[in-house]
């Protein structure tokens, strides 16, 4: 039961973010935009950061919250 709510919760991420990117697109195709974004990559607890502008601040506070997640829960399972 428990893997079946994150599949269907990955497929929804999925869509989101293919909803995302064509709002993008429309937003980008009617005028002149500024591009800027970022994203984090993570390798096990060791985060990966790229980007540009302001987007890099935010991939960066999203790398470390993923990052302290990610050690509560290896310590939570370790732990039970």
């Amino acid at each position: 039961m428990r893997g079946e709510g994150l599949v269907l919760a990955g497929i929804a991420l999925i869509f989101i973010g293919f909803l995302l990117v064509f709002i993008g697109t429309l937003l980008s195709a009617t005028g002149e935009t500024e591009v800027e974004g970022g994203g984090v990559i993570m390798i096990g607890p060791i985060p990966i950061v790229f980007g540009t502008g302001r987007g890099v601040t935010i991939a960066m506070i999203l790398a470390v919250v993923l990052m302290v997640l990610w050690i509560i829960g290896a310590l939570l399972l370790r732990r039970g």
